[in-house]
């Protein structure tokens, strides 16, 4: 090993405080650093491969038969802007039965409608469908189903008893539209056998535009495709912006708060690795002399003291970019399942990428204080003292001198204004952790309260599947015949079991809305509701039919305000409603009484229809359901307990969020012991002539915790502000990347008792980081401190 070598690596083993502060500093970093950079990638570049592989659609237009003709549709292809079409595609929405075969499924149940295209092959210049199990439909009697939402599986069989001839097809096919254009196949001729006598299917044409990158762009497009068709021939008109949006919206609510803890590592990283440096050559500068005298050069000095930045540094990067990946795992679980592509991970070019950028700034942080040491005379080197310049605080030391107080707290309490500079950083040190503790608690009570939000959505003690699946059989119990009830003879039941408060019921629906691409969930209620509302963001909850609450999302996407009037259409009919409040919610439905609905002939999905319902005080729970389900055991259905979960998302960010601030704040505390020690070593001469005066250990500690308590308290108070606009910044944005807007209840957080332990988490850091190197000083012997140079 070469003279250089054995210099930097005895730099590294000696000073082990140092080592370890910049390998934690560069862990931090990294981690946040490589999260935030990965998961923004990973909101967007899946999706955007995925998409260009399979050649998707921009837009999916549906053409009204009745008003145009295939030929109409076809011609659209030719409109300026469109880049690439496929179709005219027939397609018509109809509801199957379960078919015989199928396992695991009542055989004859009705499904909910599906959207089924005519369409000879799976390729074609728009949207290139991906085959994910089976085979392409080729001949009658068979479908290939749209794999992400497909209700059975390959083999399984639908059914249509309604139809002339009553047709079977069986489903020999899973397939992936990146837009999601049907969700059905079957070969054009087959589409016929499944039309209802007196009517035509539609036609589906499938487009790509030059420019389609934004909501205003694709409007302009499909105005274009309006114009050159009959008025009301385009009754719907599917972007691919909006399944983008919902594919990308979980990874995507991780990116503000990441970066935002990624944003705070990085600069603690810099500022903690430049104390750390710096220190080591002030401390080192007799050292640095005597390599000068032995022949070392200032480059080499320069290298010297890069070298041992570089080296702990590098270890703490690999360690950082392993640790983001494995935090990404579970991030990256929720957006999976979005793109059809299998389990995502963090982009090998983000990890080398950040890793490099990391070490760039290690190096530019230990230069300056390297450079320093490199430019040190060899004479002043070896003649210089390590104790701060006579006069520097003095003043303010002796005015301190006069308070009455202790001498050794007086003493601790000047010690800042011997060396500012060094002071100066600690305070930004501890300033940056009480910053991502304030984040870090305000993110955590806010996350808490959203999802105590989210969990609105179903209200009460008991909830009641109307056609959920039968009660085990109980052993030794003669069985009763199951029968099938209504809707109103459950809710019946309901109402007269003693101990019930209220109830009421939703169903979930498809229709279509007017100036909103594709089909929307709608959830309709019947009985009074106003009890179990949602979160509401904005306005009021409805209380009668013709109103309706809707979504952040929903007022986005269709350029709508509480207050104004949508349509909702199904069947060839239409129902107009009022927004009267936006709710929160990130899902795209619109939430509405039952009554709204009338006359739209919407189908209501039976396995969606539940109860929820609130107990009158005193009713015990158990004790409700066991009489409940008795009532309900003739129609082979029971009562649940209804209690608020975390989801895995909440439950991600939690735990995201909570090791970040750990990590901020561990690095804070090393921050402050890094400076702490090398105050002491260089102060060591002083207090052995403090103890030589009579000084205790005790009150050597007492001097060391003083000189940083002042600072932690004033860095930790002003951090506070500081970290709740933060989470006021950034809270918004998650909400907007989730597709929602976060009440303002979950945004007022910080109330008394959560401000409390911030109150004094500068004063915990500071102390605690100075904790260790107070303990040594006050264990070393006077005759040693004396003889320390």
């Amino acid at each position: 090993m070469s003279a250089l070598g054995k210099v930097v690596r005895a730099g590294v083993g000696r000073r082990r405080v140092q080592t370890l502060a910049i390998l934690l500093t560069a862990l931090m970093a990294v981690t946040a650093a490589v999260l935030a950079a990965g998961l923004l990638v990973a909101s967007r570049a899946p999706f955007d491969t995925a998409f260009a592989a399979q050649h998707g659609a921009q837009l999916t237009a549906e053409f009204d038969a009745a008003r145009s003709t295939e030929a109409q549709a076809a011609a659209t292809a030719q409109v300026a802007g469109v880049s690439a079409a496929a179709g005219p595609y027939p397609v018509l929405s109809i509801s199957p039965h379960i078919g015989a075969g199928t396992s695991g499924m009542a055989v004859g149940r009705q499904m909910a409608p599906l959207r089924i295209v005519g369409r000879a092959d799976p390729g074609g210049a728009v949207d290139g469908l991906r085959l994910a199990s089976g085979r392409w439909a080729e001949g009658p009697g068979q479908v290939v189903l749209e794999a992400r939402n497909a209700p059975l599986d390959v083999g399984d069989q639908l059914s249509f008893p309604d139809l002339p001839g009553r047709p079977n097809l069986t489903v020999v096919g899973l397939a992936d539209s990146m837009t999601g254009s049907a969700d059905a196949w079957v070969p054009p001729a087959a589409l016929a056998r499944l039309t209802p006598p007196g009517s035509r299917p539609n036609h589906q044409m499938l487009y790509r535009f030059h420019a389609a990158a934004t909501d205003a762009q694709l409007v302009a497009d499909r105005a274009a495709l309006a114009a050159v068709v009959p008025p009301g021939a385009i009754t719907s008109a599917a972007s691919y912006l909006t399944v983008k949006r919902a594919a990308e919206k979980s990874s995507a609510t991780f990116v503000p708060f990441v970066t935002a803890f990624g944003a705070l590592g990085l600069v603690m990283s810099v500022l903690v690795i430049a104390i750390v440096v710096g220190g080591s050559v002030s401390a080192a500068t007799r050292r640095i002399g005597i390599l000068k005298a032995l022949g070392f050069t200032p480059e080499q000095v320069v290298r010297a003291y890069l070298g041992q930045a570089l080296i702990p540094a590098s270890a703490g990067t690999l360690l950082g970019v392993l640790l983001a990946n494995l935090l990404a795992i579970p991030v990256m679980g929720e957006a999976s399942t979005a793109y059809g592509t299998g389990t995502l991970t963090i982009a090998p070019w983000v990890d080398l990428a950040v890793a490099g950028g990391a070490l760039a700034a290690v190096a530019a942080a230990a230069l300056v204080p390297a450079l320093r040491g490199g430019r040190l005379r060899t004479v002043e080197a070896l003649t210089i003292g390590r104790t701060p310049k006579r006069g520097r605080g003095r003043a303010v030391r002796a005015l301190l001198g006069r308070l009455p107080v202790p001498r050794a707290v007086s003493l601790g309490l000047g010690g800042p204004f011997a060396r500012p500079g060094r002071s100066a950083t600690m305070v930004t040190a501890v300033l940056l952790g009480s910053i991502g503790a304030t984040f870090a608690l305000g993110l955590t009570l806010s996350l808490n309260g959203i999802q105590d939000g989210m969990n609105r959505k179903s209200p009460g003690a008991v909830v009641v599947q109307a056609f959920g699946p039968a009660p085990a059989p109980v052993p030794g119990a003669a069985q009763q015949p199951v029968r099938r009830a209504d809707p109103e003879t459950i809710a019946a039941l309901i109402a007269a079991q003693p101990g019930t408060r209220r109830s009421f019921r939703t169903g979930l629906t498809q229709v279509g809305v007017a100036g909103l691409a594709g089909p929307t969930e709608v959830v309709e209620y019947t009985g009074d509701s106003s009890w179990g509302s949602y979160q509401m963001v904005a306005g009021t909850w409805f209380d009668g039919p013709g109103q309706a609450v809707v979504p952040g999302g929903f007022l986005a996407s269709t350029g709508t305000r509480v207050g104004d009037t949508v349509t909702l259409t199904a069947n060839g009919r239409q129902s107009p409603v009022r927004i009267v409040g936006e709710a929160f919610t990130a899902r795209q439905v619109v939430l509405t009484d039952a009554r709204s609905l009338d006359g739209l002939g919407a189908y209501v999905i039976p396995e969606s229809i539940e109860f929820d319902i609130d107990l009158a005080p005193g009713t015990d729970r158990q004790s409700y359901l066991d009489a409940l389900d008795l009532a309900l055991a003739p129609y082979g259905i029971t009562g649940q307990p209804n209690g608020s979960h975390l989801t895995s998302m909440a439950v991600s960010m939690d735990a995201l969020a909570t090791t970040l601030a750990l990590m901020l704040v561990s690095v804070a505390g090393l921050g402050v012991l890094n400076t702490v020690v090398l105050d002491t070593r260089e102060r060591i001469r002083d207090f052995g002539i403090y103890r030589a005066l009579g000084m205790t250990p005790r009150q050597t500690v007492t001097v060391i915790l003083t000189s940083v308590a002042g600072i932690g308290m004033v860095a930790g108070l002003a951090g506070i502000p500081i970290g709740i606009a933060l989470h006021d910044y950034v809270l918004p944005r998650m909400g907007r990347a989730a597709g929602t807007t976060i009440p303002a209840a979950d945004l007022t957080v910080y109330h008394g008792w959560a401000l409390a332990p911030l109150l004094l988490g500068g004063l915990l850091m500071a102390v605690g980081g100075a904790l260790a190197p107070a303990g040594r000083a006050a264990r070393t012997g006077t005759a040693t401190a004396l003889r320390t140079e």
